[in-house]
């Protein structure tokens, strides 16, 4: 029995499920190999052009101009006296007299009026009550018998519930294929064996100094102690105070001296009144309208109680209680329809388009999703990522 060929289908062709996700294969890209480093023969220079543009010179120390300090200490009493107390010193001055005309205080030997405008002016008055016009509640009783029907008792009819259709539950049949576990990074990552790199970094050598350090630096050089001579103390004066008295003129009491001037002439019309040569009294409406009086502790001062207490019952009846009058209810008439079930003795019609033209259908498993379709033989990729396979079929032997 011999195989015979036939024109190539692409996957996408062979697919029977719909789906346009392909699995492809994945290829591995290209990894730069560096070259093996090589140590050049010979002496590396590290001559700079710092090192060459720039040499050492020897540098005489700075000639030192500041003469080095002293220190001077004086045995002695130190004198403690501030030139504020030695040039403001105190005097012995004299308390100017006072002006001001004194002014005894006489009390009053008139006993004080401790009656108000209020109390004088505003006498309590009787004040009658007001007749009240408020009607008598009298509460009527209804005597018909309570109707306790709602809405609800009349219009709701218990109906008997239908028996709901059980579906039977179906059961879970594994598949006979066996489970692929294999992933593309299992696939396509396989761990290879390799060298480790080699360190191409130089060998790190330390550069000491065998000479001790001197420890003389460009500060010290340069900046040398040196003598400062000593502060130069200046003498104070000593004090001798002024002979003869101290004056105690001002600029006030020597420029403004008191002159004899007339009176000024007021410029407001002369007045036409009485002039009487009776000495002045001293009084007024205050002192005498209010004189000063001994105080006492006033009393309380209650008013009269103008609304007498009422005599009787509380009847303890409200205006709502007194206003309303219950009346007889008639219920409205109700227009709903009477909700009752209409029975029909034929037999319930389920059936649908869905159950007549549905039939359960084997679900095959699609040919694209296998590594290699069964039946097929890889044949090429196009540019585009296609891959194409050629379907084997069986021939027929020749008699």
């Amino acid at each position: 029995m011999r195989a015979k060929s036939m024109r190539s289908q692409c996957l996408c062709q062979i697919c029977t499920c719909g789906s346009d996700y392909r699995p492809y294969e994945i290829v591995k890209q290209p990894c730069h190999i560096p070259e093996e480093y090589k140590p050049k023969h010979g002496k590396i220079d590290f001559g700079t052009t710092y090192k060459r543009d720039f040499n050492s010179y020897k540098v005489q120390p700075v000639a030192i101009v500041r003469p080095l300090e002293r220190q001077q200490v004086k045995k002695g009493k130190l004198d403690t006296v501030p030139t504020y107390k030695d040039d403001y010193r105190s005097w012995s001055t004299q308390k100017s007299e006072l002006y001001k005309p004194e002014h005894t205080y006489h009390p009053p030997t008139v006993k004080f009026g401790n009656s108000t405008t209020f109390q004088d002016d505003y006498v309590p008055q009787e004040i009658k009550p007001r007749q009240s016009f408020k009607p008598f509640s009298v509460v009527k009783c209804s005597t018909a018998p309570f109707n306790g029907d709602t809405s609800h008792r009349i219009d709701y009819v218990p109906h008997q519930l239908e028996i709901k259709f059980a579906k039977p539950k179906e059961v879970y049949k594994p598949t006979d294929q066996p489970f692929e576990d294999l992933t593309t990074h299992q696939n396509d990552f396989q761990g290879l064996v390799g060298e480790t790199a080699k360190i191409c970094r130089p060998a790190h050598t330390r550069v000491t100094q065998s000479a001790q350090f001197e420890g003389s630096t460009e500060f010290r050089e340069s900046f040398q102690p040196w003598e400062i001579p000593a502060p130069e103390v200046k003498k104070v004066p000593e004090y001798v105070p002024p002979t003869g008295s101290m004056q105690l003129n001002s600029t006030s009491h020597l420029d403004y001296v008191p002159y004899q001037a007339n009176r000024v002439v007021p410029i407001r019309p002369v007045s036409h009144r009485r002039k009487n040569n009776f000495p002045f009294q001293g009084k007024s409406t205050m002192k005498e309208d209010f004189p000063v009086w001994e105080i006492c502790r006033q009393g309380l001062i209650k008013q009269q109680q103008q609304i007498p207490n009422p005599s009787g019952k509380f009847d303890g009846l409200s205006t709502f209680r007194s206003h309303y009058v219950p009346h007889e209810l008639i219920p409205t008439e109700s227009c709903k329809p009477l909700n009752v079930a209409l029975k029909s003795s034929v037999p319930f019609d389920d059936i649908t388009m869905y159950s007549i033209e549905y039939t359960p259908k084997k679900q095959e498993i699609c040919p694209a999703s296998y590594p290699s379709p069964p039946g097929y033989v890889f044949e090429n990729t196009n540019s585009q990522g296609h891959k194409f396979f050629r379907k084997i079929t069986p021939a027929v032997k020749a008699f």
